[in-house]
């Protein structure tokens, strides 16, 4: 089976799922969210489920922000922020060195090696500044930052303070104004 092949059956059953799982929602809303809310009711079990979900999370290259977001209702500010940042943490780390593993860099080098020169003059530069911002920038993923740091051998203690900086700061505004905002609204309701 050829890789584009694969890669549309997986899709296709991606989408599938989604459609199940919605359509199991709208005609049995009392099936998932009575798991869902079973599950996240014992707290060990929620935090369990969220921190492993947040640290498979960034091989998928989706942003940590939809499972915050998701989560917001379930936990205390407080341990949400930790629990996030723990996630964020690990996934970081795992993409970091998994980045190396790979060989991307010499992939990179062959396929844009101008842009890759360019990338790493500038970034040698500016590590810790770049690393920070891109992780607090909403509209770029974070993991490409954490890809681009192992291939770049960037050292890991400055990069993953970097990360925890840049993204632990969004997270925090997303967080603590979140909840800020759902309790303003349960009050005005």
């Amino acid at each position: 089976m050829s890789t584009k092949r694969t890669r549309t059956a997986l899709f296709g059953l991606w989408i599938l799922f989604l459609a199940a799982f919605v359509a199991c929602g709208v005609l049995r809303p009392d099936l998932i969210g009575g798991r869902v809310h079973s599950t996240i009711s014992i707290p060990i079990y929620g935090a369990i489920a969220y921190l492993l979900l947040g640290s498979l999370r960034g091989f998928t290259l989706v942003p940590s922000t939809h499972l915050l977001v998701a989560a917001t209702p379930f936990f205390p500010p407080g341990q949400l922020f930790l629990l996030t940042l723990i996630g964020i943490a690990i996934s970081s780390t795992s993409i970091y060195y998994f980045s190396k593993s790979w060989d991307l860099d010499r992939y990179f080098e062959a396929k844009h090696a101008a842009a890759l020169a360019r990338l790493k003059h500038v970034f040698q530069r500016n590590q810790l500044p770049i690393i920070i911002g891109w992780s607090f920038f909403p509209l770029v993923p974070t993991d490409l930052i954490c890809y681009a740091s192992g291939i770049l051998r960037v050292r890991f203690t400055k990069f993953i303070f970097g990360i925890l900086l840049g993204e632990g700061a969004i997270c925090a505004v997303y967080i603590f104004l979140g909840s800020h905002a759902m309790t303003y609204f349960r009050q005005a309701l």
